[in-house]
């Protein structure tokens, strides 16, 4: 009989396992290749973005707010001419004070889209509906508000004087009187953004603590002790968004005075900034002019917008008493 030896019965050694071949750097080096490709694809993106969208036009409305230019001829440099009338044009100074006259409006709305969200809030009979009606507004064409509301103020038939004369008031004739023409563009931006604020108000109130409220309660605290030391700080961060995002969007105001007062209100009184570069820009065509005047509203936004970001880290540490 014929046996068989294994190579720990005979003593020989175990070979030991080939050893694994090394990877190609030919093939890593492509990987590697095609990955660096791709990567630089997905930068350069935004890079040439920002490039041709934000730096080029940035660039080119500086140079053109020292040129006298009519938007379709040669520029002709002329240094800072235009930031010098604009110390002495009384209508941009009008239009300026103008501009920041309707951002009265801005604390106004807040407080009362505040006030909206937490009665919302509460358990009431059609929540929904009334959630849905105040956002009915911010979803509308700003066109299409400003014509409702401009036939709403006519001084004869208007439905705001048909509201007070039920009271025994006559109404004025808000958009063609000059003390009445900016409070009245107010109370209409004023209702457009209601529903956005509120609900984003809304949003804040519902992700707050329960266990806050509760603990206040324990503590003897009543509803507007609640509010005050819980509700409002909490919603901080939404106040400073909506500051923020409406300072902006009413430094821009300037569909509603186009349509609402076509001349910019009796005795230029609702004319916005924008509403006087729009006019020495495409009906002067002083477009050099016009963008010196862009110019100075975008550093005023700038300077206006870092100043709120100080005051917001500055009171970021708030303490729930």
């Amino acid at each position: 009989m014929t046996s068989t030896a294994t190579p720990a019965a005979t003593g020989a050694r175990t070979p030991a396992p080939p050893a694994p071949a090394p990877p190609r750097r030919g093939g890593t080096s492509r990987l590697h290749r095609i990955e660096k490709r791709w990567a630089l694809l997905f930068v350069a993106a935004p890079v040439i973005g920002y490039l041709l969208f934000i730096a080029y036009p940035t660039g080119f409305a500086l140079y053109a707010s020292l040129t006298r230019w009519n938007g379709l001829g040669p520029m002709q440099f002329i240094g800072l001419d235009n930031y010098v009338a604009l110390a002495g044009d009384e209508r941009f100074h009008q239009t300026l004070f103008n501009t920041f006259f309707y951002m009265i409006g801005i604390p106004v709305g807040l407080a009362i889209s505040l006030a909206l969200a937490v009665m919302m809030n509460r358990k009431l009979f059609g929540r929904a509906a009334f959630r849905a009606i105040y956002y009915v507004p911010v979803i509308s064409s700003i066109a299409a508000i400003a014509i409702l509301w401009q036939w709403a103020y006519n001084g004869d038939f208007g439905l705001v004087n048909q509201f007070l004369a039920i009271f025994g008031i006559e109404g004025p004739n808000w958009l063609a009187d000059p003390a009445w023409a900016k409070p009245a563009i107010i109370m209409m931006a004023i209702w457009k953004g209601l529903g956005y604020s509120m609900l984003l108000y809304l949003a804040a109130i519902q992700s707050v603590p329960r266990s806050l409220y509760e603990a206040a309660e324990l503590d003897g605290a009543n509803g507007w002790k609640k509010f005050r030391s819980i509700t409002l700080p909490m919603v901080q961060p939404v106040t400073f968004f909506l500051v923020v995002t409406q300072v902006i969007g009413g430094a821009m105001i300037f569909i509603e005075i186009q349509i609402m007062t076509p001349t910019g209100g009796p005795e230029y009184s609702t004319a916005s900034v924008v509403y006087h570069i729009w006019l020495q820009a495409f009906r002067y065509q002083q477009m050099g002019y016009a963008t010196a005047m862009s110019v100075v509203l975008g550093l005023l936004i700038l300077v206006i917008t870092l100043v709120q970001f100080r005051l917001n880290r500055r009171n970021a540490g708030f303490v729930i008493d």
